[in-house]
């Protein structure tokens, strides 16, 4: 779980610290990604960052609660502008928590395979970690949506995307960033380091090919 030292963190210093941990790793540079966790289910509850903040400095006062409508319920301050794509996730993925970073590699990789459709990825052992997945031959695809400033529009258009592609972890959205979830903060913590270091390993393992002349190569072990 996140570094937090308090022997019962409230979600809202846990969300806090996961975004000081990811801004230090870069993932949340500026005033970019969003987190959120359900504080209820009936009726959906979220607890998310309001807009516009430096992650490396996110406190607990600074998390709103949101209705499944996006506004707010609680808290100061204006909530993500990206609100209703959490609250997509986490009705069609039963999430307990969603988790948006921007990193560098993400973002890279969201242009270059976005004519794909989507990013393959398989043979690596870091695939374990994605919850449900026991083995490195695992086949990973991460689908690319276009991304869009109509947030009701994005939000459907996620919405089928997972609809379509049931067994992923991980939604990227084209020159913009991360998106993935999991049954706890924990859990989509987890799945957030996993594919961050895939698309990294992924990253530059293509231009070492490219740098090299040697389009074939790998550049590392896809199994430990």
């Amino acid at each position: 779980m996140p570094d937090v030292t308090d022997a019962a963190p409230t979600i809202a210093d846990q969300l806090a610290a996961v975004g000081r941990r990811f801004h230090a790793r870069g993932w949340v540079l500026g005033t970019s990604g969003n987190f959120s966790a359900v504080v209820s289910h009936d009726p959906l509850r979220l607890a998310i960052t309001a807009s516009a903040l430096d992650k490396g400095a996110l406190d607990a006062a600074q998390i709103l609660h949101v209705g499944e409508d996006g506004l707010v319920v609680s808290g100061t301050g204006r909530p993500s502008a990206e609100t209703l794509l959490h609250v997509e996730i986490v009705r069609r993925r039963a999430a307990c928590a969603v988790l948006h970073t921007h990193s560098v590699w993400g973002t890279m990789l969201s242009e270059a395979h976005a004519a794909d459709g989507g990013l393959r990825i398989e043979g690596y052992e870091m695939l374990k970690g994605l919850d449900g997945v026991c083995t490195h031959e695992h086949r990973e695809w991460v689908p690319i949506v276009e991304n869009d400033q109509d947030m009701a529009r994005l939000s459907g258009a996620i919405g089928d995307v997972l609809a379509r592609y049931p067994a992923a972890h991980g939604v990227l959205l084209r020159r913009h960033g991360l998106y993935t979830w999991g049954k706890s903060l924990a859990d989509a913590l987890r799945h957030v380091e996993i594919l961050e270091f895939l698309f990294e390993t992924i990253g530059r393992t293509a231009a070492y090919s490219q740098l090299s002349g040697r389009e074939g190569y790998h550049g590392i072990a896809q199994s430990s």
